[in-house]
């Protein structure tokens, strides 16, 4: 399956304990979705459109009302890497 970096960043911060914190107009819509790591700090990757891309393909599941948080399929599709931080030497 081919994920973008972006959604790979989300995967990674959710297999690391984060989570998908919605937040909702007075309607109910669904105006952004905030991913926070499980340090606390938000993940700027993290946009509606990767929310609902991870969503679609069935990666990440809301249990009990809570939180998004990965699933077996989600981490199936991780690839391995040491962390979350972008490597910019050659």
């Amino acid at each position: 399956m081919n994920i973008s970096k972006p959604e790979q960043r989300t995967l990674h911060a959710l297999a690391q304990g984060g989570r998908i914190v919605l937040e909702r107009n007075d309607r109910g819509d669904i105006e952004d979705a905030v991913c926070w790591t499980r340090d606390g700090w938000r993940l700027a990757d993290c946009t509606l459109a990767v929310f609902r891309k991870l969503k679609r393909r069935g990666l990440i599941i809301s249990r009990g009302g809570g939180p998004y948080t990965i699933n077996r399929d989600g981490l199936a599709n991780l690839r391995s890497q040491l962390d979350n931080r972008v490597s910019g030497r050659g």
